[in-house]
């Protein structure tokens, strides 16, 4: 259950990184609320996780699936560069938030 938590988390990252983008210095009030409920719930996850998980892979992976998440999001919403050497390094992340899983005990 921890690494449903864990993703959980991770996908929560994605979603208020990119709620802060939409507010606009924390100017615009539904996506500052939502930034703020959305880094809230992200880390009430990750702390779910975090019971079972050993800290460094929990982080690295929440933090692994936030980036990439991110990063996608940042080229279907606001047109982000995503040339092949960006394209290739976020998938060096996704190969090793996947070797972390595989590698991890619990």
């Amino acid at each position: 259950m921890e690494w449903l938590w864990l993703f959980i988390a991770g996908v929560l990252e994605t979603g208020w990184a990119v709620s802060l983008k939409y507010s606009e210095g924390f100017t615009r009030l539904l996506p500052s609320v939502l930034t703020i409920v959305g880094m809230a719930a992200s880390f009430a996850f990750l702390s779910l996780a975090l019971r079972r998980l050993p800290l460094g892979t929990a982080y690295a992976v929440w933090t692994g699936i936030g980036t990439v998440g991110t990063f996608i999001m940042g080229i279907v919403l606001f047109g982000d560069s995503a040339r092949l050497p960006q394209i290739v390094c976020v998938l060096l992340i996704a190969a090793g938030i996947a070797g972390l899983k595989l590698l991890s005990a619990g």
